[in-house]
């Protein structure tokens, strides 16, 4: 087979974005939360939606590393809409594998102490050296995790997030403060307070299953706020593998019409479809 349109990612160092670039034919670069969004557009045969697309990583268009990201558009094209507050990354890839690097990163953001040992990431994070900018929504959840005590390493990807879910009492309602603010014309996800309420919480000794759910509702809330004059919304990337996320927002989204991957995952395994999607649509075909 002879492609004759080649799809890829826009990350300059991933290993396919080189196979693609070495190959023989057009090759279209398609944004990261862009193909999230593309792959359940074109599942469900829509046009166009705004996109919550949560997710841990993936190269913005401003080379900057993005991950809690709204995103207004069709198969064609997007405009960013909105985005999660953006912070440090301590030590880059590092802040992955070990999410107490993100705990330290939000605590310092919303002016509040962090332990002596932890000085050094501190300072990492507010100088940026060796610390990559990123709006992440999964290392936000990282960061909680680790604040609870729930995970402050972890050995496979989304572990401290999926321990944080499961450690939530999904019998409580109430919700920690998630504003938005505007940066332009784009919606901000301010979590500073949210940390800043996980962080009083915890200190008076409140039950970790009720500051997990707590966390989750705000991200719920601070969602269906963001996309409420929206006639369709799409809920994809990692971060919605997470039910009670998912099913709280689409319940506070609502009367809003609201589309999820159904014979897709909405994790990366939808990639690879939603960049066809794209590049496809963008040829005419």
């Amino acid at each position: 087979m002879t492609p004759e349109l080649i799809a890829h990612d826009l990350h300059p160092d991933y290993l396919s974005t080189h196979y693609a670039l070495e190959r023989d034919g057009e090759h279209v670069g398609v944004q990261h939360h862009h193909a999230h969004l593309a792959a359940v557009l074109a599942e469900h045969g829509e046009d166009e939606a705004l996109g919550a697309i949560y997710d841990g990583t993936g190269y913005g268009t401003d080379g900057t590393v993005w991950g809690g990201e709204l995103l207004l558009g069709g198969l064609t094209g997007f405009v960013r809409a909105g985005h999660l507050w953006p912070l440090r990354m301590p030590g880059g890839e590092a802040a992955i594998r070990q999410p107490w690097r993100m705990a330290c990163a939000w605590l310092a953001a919303a002016g509040l102490a962090t332990p002596p040992a932890w000085a050094d990431v501190r300072r990492l994070a507010e100088t940026g050296l060796a610390s990559p900018l990123t709006t992440s929504m999964g290392r936000l959840f990282d960061a909680v995790a680790a604040l609870c005590g729930i995970r402050e390493t972890v050995s496979y990807e989304g572990q401290a997030a999926i321990e944080l879910e499961a450690a939530a009492d999904r019998r409580e309602t109430r919700a920690y403060p998630l504003p938005l603010t505007a940066d332009g014309e784009a919606l901000v996800l301010d979590a500073r307070p949210t940390i800043a309420a996980v962080h009083d919480d915890l200190a008076r000794g409140v039950d970790v299953a009720l500051v997990s759910a707590r966390f989750h509702n705000a991200v719920a809330g601070a969602t269906a706020a963001a996309c409420r004059d929206a006639p369709v919304v799409v809920l994809s990337g990692g971060v919605f593998q997470n039910a009670l996320l998912l099913d709280r927002t689409i319940e506070a989204l609502r009367p809003a019409r609201v589309l999820t991957p159904v014979r897709l995952p909405c994790n990366d395994g939808a990639i690879s479809y939603g960049q066809a999607a794209v590049a496809a649509a963008r040829r005419g075909a």
